[in-house]
C-alpha cells in the first residue's frame, strides 16, 4: 500500500474505532437503565476495538518511523 492509502485505511480505522465506542457506551447506559448488561456483546465489541487500535498503531507506525536521532 502507499502512503495515500494508508492514511485512508487509518481515517477510516479511526471512525469505526470512535463507532465501537460509542456503541458501547450506549450499551452499557442502556443497560444501566433498564437493569440489564449484555456484557458478552460488550465484551465482543471492546475486543474488536482492541484489534482496531493495534491495526491503527501498526498504519501510524509505517507511516511514522521512529527516528534514532
Amino acid at each position: 500500500m502507499n502512503e495515500q492509502e494508508l492514511t485512508k485505511r487509518l481515517e477510516v480505522l479511526r471512525s469505526e474505532h470512535r463507532d465501537l465506542d460509542a456503541a458501547i457506551s450506549a450499551l452499557s447506559e442502556a443497560g444501566q437503565a433498564s437493569g440489564y448488561t449484555d456484557q458478552l456483546q460488550i465484551a465482543r465489541l471492546k475486543k474488536r476495538k482492541l484489534r482496531l487500535k493495534d491495526q491503527i498503531a501498526l498504519i501510524e507506525d509505517t507511516l511514522l518511523p521512529d527516528i534514532i536521532a
